[in-house]
């Protein structure tokens, strides 16, 4: 049930689950249940929010202590080591769990694990032994190199003693797979300075990796019998009633050997280079292994790792490497018959795009990619598509939606590695891609189209975006972002209707789609200015925020923004003069949207942007005049004492201040000591003029 129901019944059962099974862990009278407590518990803490978890932490943590301490006196006495065994596994999947919340309790399991690592060399010890240096390795990457660096010499010095009997163990030592996970953990502990023990843990790993798995193929049912499934051998029945057979033994400690591969290649970096390119030849071959989908996933994982690596060596030998890989990756996508295993390739395809640059491809493998992006989106139409007549036929129900929702996240997941790979491509290549990007567009155009479902649009837009923001130099960009509508020549009225429309916002993927489409407004006008009618625009650009879904959107539009904001020095006045008339010769802090209200009955707003709908301070409804006295920002006028010492402000003087919030600290930029006359002139924002906001 934790497994099946995880997060929901942490969530909603912690209260009464946790104190059950730590109640069960006293039952010292039957050890098997009380192993099964703790069993039960790894599964409850695997999948449990931390921040519930820490609220038991103290407790759980207490009674893991008292029944390590009595079952470790028992294993020294009696030999019985059920129990501790599994406490061993529950005290490292808490402390996995709470992370660096577990230093607290660090010094009160450490020495003991250390005894037991140092001491269980016995055969009968072998699993207790490997879960001690799981457990001792766990605990470390939680608690941090900080606190661990005390003992890490110690341990190091046991996991080598442990690393040179390895040669005397059998082949189903339970031990190989611990010490091969926990060599990893320890290089992510002690980083750079784990390179000195490479040659030492690299040969029993290349090993394992290269793990070849025995198969055969039978033509009887009599045959099969030779091969048991407790000699660890799997069956399926192909055509003609063949029976493939496979040898599973052997592949779990393949995956786990390729996955250590991949931590080391991650974090080590040029300190992996001598290995670089003998851990290349085994993994490219992986891509196609399909005996086991994590063997794929790690072999496409650690792809771009490698090119890092061998970057010391010089560009020649990372063109070398990528020569090894491009080909094999880009078939194995394209034949990837699980859709998770395929965006893992597609995240590794973007990650050794982005490192390697433009040219990266040859011609034939951009037209072979090109292909394989427009047969992933083409598959995700056709399926949408079935999805939508399944949602209409008679036997449609509550667990035929299930199994749809579960497809509409499988292709959404595809549509999305399709936008990041565009995006790689375009944030490398920019202009230079765009013959490349003409190849999609038909099917890109087609995902905008009306009826459409909001995750197509959405990633249409995220690549449109690119278009506009990386290739925006080239004039051709724009024949290409034409095509957005069928109706339009210009892309702008079919986003403003997007944005607009009534559901624009009712769920999620909607909201996701909006705000994508915000931000190619955005690009639009900051890109194409010449273009775009931003008087027109603007102000319904600036209606449309804030953005709040889309993080990787909010950046490019809010950026804009600011850019708005900050150019006011080299935009001209919205009345299309070349100075703003009332300023004598000043410019306006922020005249953006000035060509809608320019001049307020001979008055002039800094800051007129939402004066329509913000009702002014002095209780009338308008704001032009106020009885002959203009402010910029009246909004905060009546509750804010002028700097003058006044009660009000409305004349100062004879002078009227947009913003005399902070006038008596703020030395006036024309040089005096103060800022109330002014000599006759009268700023809208004098607090920053010195950048020319007046």
């Amino acid at each position: 049930m934790a497994n099946d129901f995880a997060p929901v019944l942490q969530k909603k059962q912690h209260d009464k689950i946790i104190p059950a099974l730590l109640m069960v862990l006293d039952d010292f009278q039957t050890p098997r249940v009380q192993a099964h407590a703790g069993a039960a518990l790894v599964n409850f803490c695997e999948q449990c929010p931390k921040s519930i978890l820490l609220d038991y932490l103290e407790v759980i943590v207490a009674k893991l202590e008292n029944v390590f301490r009595v079952k470790l006196e028992e294993l020294l006495q009696k030999g019985t080591k059920l129990v501790l065994e599994q406490i061993v596994t529950t005290t490292a999947t808490v402390a996995d769990t709470v992370e660096e919340h577990f230093v607290t309790y660090y010094d009160r399991f450490m020495p003991r694990l250390k005894y037991i690592m140092a001491n269980a060399v016995a055969k009968d010890y072998r699993l207790l032994r490997g879960k001690t240096i799981e457990c001792i390795s766990l605990i470390g990457l939680a608690v941090g190199q900080e606190k661990f660096m005390q003992d890490a010499q110690e341990v190091m010095d046991l996991l080598l003693k442990v690393q040179m009997q390895q040669g005397e163990m059998d082949a189903d030592d339970p031990q190989i797979s611990y010490m091969i996970s926990a060599w990893a953990r320890m290089c992510k502990i002690i980083g750079s300075g784990f390179v000195q023990y490479l040659p030492v843990v690299m040969g029993p790993l290349l090993q394992a990796a290269s793990i070849k798995p025995e198969i055969v193929i039978l033509d009887s049912a009599d045959a099969e019998q030779q091969y048991s499934e407790e000699d660890g051998w799997e069956f399926v029945t192909l055509a003609d009633q063949q029976k493939f057979g496979i040898k599973t033994a052997g592949l779990d400690d393949k995956c786990t050997a390729m996955q250590m591969l991949t931590v080391y290649a991650k974090d080590l970096k040029d300190g992996f280079a001598n290995y670089a390119e003998q851990v290349a030849k085994i993994m490219v071959p992986h891509l196609r292994f399909y005996f086991h989908e994590l063997v794929r996933a790690a072999a496409a994982e650690i792809l771009p790792h490698l090119l890092q690596c061998v970057r010391s060596k010089g560009m020649v030998a990372v063109r070398d490497m990528w020569a090894l890989m491009a080909d094999k990756l880009l078939e194995a996508i394209e034949m990837e018959p699980d859709a998770e295993i395929r965006t893992v390739m597609m995240e590794s395809l973007c990650k050794c795009i982005e490192f390697l640059g433009s040219n990266c491809f040859t011609a034939e493998q951009y037209t072979k990619l090109a292909e394989l992006l427009k047969d992933a989106l083409d598959m995700c139409f056709t399926r949408a598509n079935e999805r939508l007549a399944r949602r209409h036929d008679e036997d449609y129900d509550e667990m035929v939606e299930e199994e749809l929702e579960e497809e509409d996240e499988a292709d959404d997941e595809t549509l999305r590695k399709v936008a990041d790979v565009m995006h790689s491509l375009f944030s490398t290549h920019g202009a230079l891609l765009l013959p490349f990007f003409e190849q999609l567009l038909p099917v890109l155009s087609g995902m905008l189209v009306e009826g459409r479902p909001a995750a197509h649009k959405q990633w249409a837009l995220c690549i449109f975006d690119d278009v506009l923001e990386f290739a925006s130099s080239v004039s051709d960009m724009l024949c290409s972002v034409a095509h957005l509508s069928k109706e339009d020549s210009d892309a702008l009225p079919f986003l403003t209707a997007t944005i607009q429309s009534p559901n624009a916002r009712e769920d999620s993927a909607a909201t996701n789609a909006t705000e994508n489409a915000i931000s190619a407004v955005a690009k639009i006008c900051k890109y194409l200015e010449s273009q775009a009618p931003l008087d027109n625009i603007l102000p319904m650009w600036l209606s449309w925020l804030p953005v709040t879904e889309d993080k990787e959107e909010a950046p490019h539009i809010y950026s804009y923004l600011c850019d708005l904001i900050e150019r006011e020095s080299n935009t001209p006045c919205a009345s299309g003069k070349a100075t703003r008339p009332v300023h004598q010769g000043k410019q306006h802090a922020l005249c953006i949207r000035e060509s809608t209200r320019p001049v307020h009955q001979g008055k002039q707003h800094a800051l007129c942007i939402r004066e329509s709908n913000t009702p002014c301070a002095s209780g009338k409804a308008t704001r032009p005049v106020h009885q002959g006295k203009q402010h910029a920002l009246c909004i905060r006028e009546s509750n804010t004492p002028c700097a003058s010492g006044k009660a009000t402000r409305p004349v100062h003087q004879g002078k009227q201040h947009a913003l005399c919030i902070r006038e008596s600290n703020t030395p006036c930029a024309s040089g005096k000591a103060t800022r109330p006359v002014h000599q006759g002139k009268q700023h809208a924002l004098c607090i920053r003029e010195s950048f020319s906001l007046e």
